[in-house]
């Protein structure tokens, strides 16, 4: 599929602003595990998911990970260009969860752009904004909702995105998603387990009583 099928104000550009990106852009296919983007000294660019799987995390200052949001097909990801954004006090991470293919503008190309166009300027507020209520639904997660429904949302909604009930996950990712620790993941799983909740063997997950789960995640 051609870029400009994935860039939603596309039509809305001039052909001097179309042009500026398609001489600029940038393709590239990275491998799972692959950091695309390393904080806020890293400005990468506007990233756009042609195909595959991204995580965006934060780390604490004892190394522990968080992750913030994850990006899929046709996803765009703005905090890989925060350099632009003098706001953005804190920095992001962004790994390959899965292998795959990016688009990416670069920054100053994108910045350019965006103080020329009032519909791309717009778009830009629309996204930072989608992107924070993502971190504010996660932060009121953290403070609300006990760890044991955190685990129990977290494995359904991977079960979801895999498309299976048998999740070939490490407890320590577990972990790194939520911010905890492999211990302390590793014991609610195992309460998980002993409550018919879950099966577990090395380094899977199977969900055997996604009810009991959901009803969990629920309460």
């Amino acid at each position: 599929m051609d870029f400009h099928n994935f860039f939603p104000v596309w039509n809305k550009l001039n052909a001097i602003h179309q042009e500026k990106i398609l001489s600029t852009l940038v393709t590239r296919t990275v491998k799972k595990g692959t950091v695309v983007h390393n904080g806020g000294n890293d400005c990468t660019g506007l990233l756009f998911v042609k195909s595959g799987q991204l995580r965006a995390y934060i780390l604490s200052d004892e190394g522990r990970e968080i992750t913030i949001y994850r990006l899929f097909d046709r996803d765009i990801c703005l905090f890989a260009a925060s350099c632009m954004m003098r706001s953005i006090q804190f920095d992001i991470i962004i790994e390959a969860e899965k292998d795959t293919e990016l688009w990416i503008i670069p920054v100053d190309v994108y910045q350019s752009i965006k103080e020329e166009s009032a519909a791309v300027a717009n778009f830009t507020s629309e996204l930072m904004a989608s992107r924070f209520s993502e971190v504010m639904w996660l932060i009121e997660q953290i403070m609300w909702k006990s760890l044991d429904k955190r685990v129990a949302t977290f494995l359904l909604e991977e079960s979801v995105i895999e498309g299976k009930d048998t999740l070939k996950i490490t407890h320590e990712t577990v972990a790194n998603h939520l911010g905890s620790h492999r211990e302390v993941i590793t014991r609610m799983l195992k309460y998980f387990q002993n409550e018919g909740m879950v099966k577990l063997s090395r380094g899977t997950i199977e969900l055997a009583d996604k009810t009991k789960l959901k009803e969990l995640s629920e309460i």
